[in-house]
């Protein structure tokens, strides 16, 4: 793992979301590629993410079809020492990548897996697709939260059409102040 006892004080200053399209059974992946091709949400992806961070675990970076995302910035954690590829940051943990991040305002958890896992315990933030469907082979999958946790905040549903053929819905997520 990639380590999971730090919290950084400023981070309470950004917002930490994790964004993500999951099936019915919270998987989210297979072989590296994306369960189902919903073009409608690439295009939520990008108008939630542009211009913001994108922090991203190697396998992740190395499966988008172009390299780093344009018009955000690119942050790769990868237990690899000497990984680089153009228009990335590195980082060797998931604490240096957040500390690196700061300042910035928004911070977006794209995957894979692991770093979910990792993230989700400091995430202010959930931008979740629901696909309403199973997927048939999967090898990867969303952590389980608690659903108390989380209040929806937003939700826009879908119904199948030409380009996107499983009936979706994009909700927000954010995070319940903790009770004593």
């Amino acid at each position: 793992s990639f380590g999971r006892s730090f919290v950084p004080l400023i981070f309470f200053f950004m917002t930490l979301s994790l964004i993500c399209a999951l099936d019915e059974n919270r998987a989210i992946g297979f072989q590296g590629k994306l369960l189902f091709y919903l073009p409608a949400d690439l295009k939520h992806f990008k108008e939630l993410t542009t211009g913001h961070t994108v922090l991203m675990g190697r396998k992740t970076f190395e499966s988008l079809p172009k390299g780093a995302l344009p018009n955000r910035r690119n942050v790769v954690v990868t237990r690899q020492d000497d990984y680089a590829a153009p228009n990335i940051e590195v980082f060797h943990s998931f604490e240096e990548a957040l500390k690196a991040c700061e300042t910035d305002e928004k911070v977006f958890v794209i995957g894979g897996e692991s770093l979910y896992a990792i993230a989700l315990p400091l995430a202010t933030e959930l931008q979740l697709t629901h696909i309403h469907a199973a997927a048939p082979e999967a090898d990867t999958w969303f952590p389980a939260f608690e659903a108390a946790d989380w209040k929806k905040t937003a939700e826009t549903s879908f119904e199948p059409d030409e380009k996107n053929k499983q009936r979706f819905s994009f909700c927000t997520y954010e995070r319940q102040p903790q009770r004593m």
